[in-house]
């Protein structure tokens, strides 16, 4: 519905500056014609989140939170979905006519989206490059999408630890293996680069002749040099841009009541931000 009186809509997080929310909730906010939304960011840490909920008036419709949010606002919710409880991660807040804060996690099912629309539906078998709080999301999706194990590259034993309670949580078959071997990820039928900038880098240089599909979550930089060989190479590449698009259009979605959320709107909004960027 248009809404006859202005909502407020925002993205919160620290650091925040660089967030591309805005710029896709705007479009589509301008696409479906709801004139008296608006969208903003928020710079906003774990300290002060109760205090910044505790500001918030019946105008607001709704927030999306980054990191370091996204398990410390569970707390302050009246329920939380069964995905978003799947890896204590909520990363969308939605209040209700009467008050109510609802949270979700649309990461995950943006991962499975973005995987869809590249042909991806299933696979036999799955790797992981990294093992932080994007990793998670990235099991939770690959429990939906990958029929076999799951290896999954790590640096430390802590992290191997945590992968493996998160695996057993969300009943996927899970392979640990150290990050010196992270060459033999690139042979899988679908690789997900959960890591930071530069990180995967040195691998580059190890791509198999006929790689299968990359899904790397970064954005910017774009194109990784992972991504820009795998592409060379004749592979199928997922970018952080896709899920970033996909999972922002369930968030549209979810908090202003408008089905389907314009996703090719906010795509070309999103690609002409980065090359603005750039």
């Amino acid at each position: 519905m248009t809404a006859a009186a202005p909502r407020r809509a925002a993205v919160l997080g620290s650091p925040i500056a660089h967030s591309l929310s805005p710029v896709l909730h705007r479009a589509a906010y301008a696409e479906l014609g709801l004139e008296g939304w608006t969208y903003d960011r928020f710079e906003v840490g774990e300290d002060g989140l109760a205090d910044f909920f505790g500001t918030l008036g019946s105008e607001w419709a709704g927030l999306s939170l980054t990191m370091p949010l996204k398990r410390a606002v569970i707390p302050l919710l009246d329920s939380v979905s069964e995905t978003a409880a799947s890896v204590d991660a909520v990363n969308t807040v939605v209040f209700g006519a009467d008050g109510s804060r609802s949270g979700d996690n649309t990461d995950i099912p943006g991962i499975v989206a973005a995987l869809r629309e590249h042909g991806i539906d299933k696979v036999d078998a799955a790797a992981i490059l990294g093992a932080g709080a994007t990793a998670s999301s990235a099991l939770a999706a690959l429990a939906r999408v990958c029929t076999g194990e799951v290896s999954v590259y790590v640096r430390s034993e802590a992290r191997a630890a945590e992968i493996r309670q998160w695996a057993e949580r969300l009943d996927v078959d899970v392979r640990i293996a150290d990050w010196a071997d992270a060459e033999q990820a690139l042979r899988a039928p679908l690789v997900i680069a959960t890591t930071p900038a530069g990180a995967t880098d040195a691998l580059a240089p190890h791509l198999p002749e006929r790689p299968a599909t990359l899904f790397d979550v970064l954005y910017n930089p774009w194109p990784t040099q992972l991504a820009a060989r795998w592409s060379a190479y004749g592979g199928a590449v997922v970018s952080g841009l896709d899920l970033l698009v996909h999972q922002a259009v369930l968030q549209v979605e979810q908090m202003t009541g408008r089905s389907p959320a314009p996703l090719d709107a906010m795509r070309r909004a999103g690609e002409r931000a980065l090359a603005e960027r750039r």
